[in-house]
């Protein structure tokens, strides 16, 4: 009768060794990262109208009524090159953002001696 060795099922098995929690969790603070990154985008656009208004509600206001009054009048072919300088802006913006927040990308390293807890 013969037995079938459980040697090579472990080595089979650490072969192929994918750690999922190491995996999520890089996965989540990469989402976290880019939604903070968003956020940030869109924070400084924010500041952009804020400061053209003259750093008052008023003035933040009275640009953002001046550019949808001028969204809503505009031909299709502005309204298509306002995307795009928008985009391109949005894309700048964030590439910069990136850039500056690069070491925040990847999650801290943990110590050696650190319990895995879970």
């Amino acid at each position: 009768m013969a037995t079938k060795s459980t040697q090579t099922g472990i080595a089979a098995r650490s072969a192929a060794v994918f750690d999922v929690r190491s995996a999520l969790h890089f996965g989540l603070h990469f989402a976290g990262f880019l939604a903070s990154t968003l956020l940030m985008t869109w924070g400084l656009f924010a500041l952009f109208f804020l400061a053209i208004g003259g750093f008052s509600l008023d003035g933040l206001m009275n640009q953002l009524n001046n550019l949808t009054a001028r969204y809503v009048i505009a031909t299709s072919a502005r309204v298509a090159s306002f995307k795009t300088i928008f985009a391109v802006a949005h894309l700048i913006l964030s590439a910069a953002l990136i850039v500056l927040r690069r070491d925040r990308i990847m999650p801290p390293a943990r110590s050696q001696g650190d319990p895995r807890n879970g």
